[in-house]
């Protein structure tokens, strides 16, 4: 089975529209026959989600951290978990656990994983959609910012356009099953 990492944190948000949206998420991927791959915790987001999944009888693999573990932080309830040394070894694991990333709206530490994932994508490491599941125009003015970024000259239109941001689950898949990775940037003295 292959599995999609989704990117979310230990917080729900304070409005209901973004359970709701991650349960909706949860559903998606075992409908699709996928597998979910995320970040292990039983709180926020992520319990919403890997229990969204186990509801509707998929697969969860969670990736956390010792230091997570230790806090008592993971959802021990999963169909496997992995426990791992340290965060950049859990983003790694991610990656080549999964065949899409997608982030649900969080904080700090999930903007910072699927950046980092398309980062990867941009660099030819990665071959992965990543797509951010814009519930409620969480994400508009991110969406905002890297359009800036092609603008400005950072970042190649083409590549630009290999990001999705959306909160249709139908153009979401679409997106995925017509995907084709950024190419190489081509760079200029």
């Amino acid at each position: 089975m292959k599995n999609i990492a989704v990117y979310c944190g230990a917080a729900t948000g304070n409005d209901e529209v973004y359970k709701l949206g991650a349960k909706k998420l949860g559903q998606w991927i075992v409908q699709n026959n996928y597998g979910l791959t995320y970040g292990g915790g039983k709180f926020g987001l992520m319990s919403v989600i890997a229990n969204s999944v186990l509801e509707n009888g998929g697969f969860v693999h969670g990736i956390i951290t010792q230091e997570l573990f230790d806090r008592k932080l993971a959802f021990e309830e999963i169909s496997k978990l992995d426990i791992v040394s340290d965060i950049s070894v859990r983003k790694q694991a991610m990656l080549k656990d999964s065949v899409v990333n997608i982030a649900l709206p969080g904080g700090p530490g999930t903007l910072e994983e699927i950046a980092e994932a398309f980062s990867w994508t941009i660099l030819g490491d990665s071959k992965s959609p990543c797509i951010f599941y814009n519930i409620n125009h969480y994400y508009d003015q991110l969406e905002a910012f890297f359009d800036s970024m092609a603008e400005k000259g950072f970042m190649e239109p083409t590549t630009r356009k290999t990001l999705l941001f959306s909160d249709s689950l139908t153009e979401i898949k679409d997106f995925i099953d017509s995907y084709n990775p950024p190419a190489l940037r081509k760079y200029k003295n």
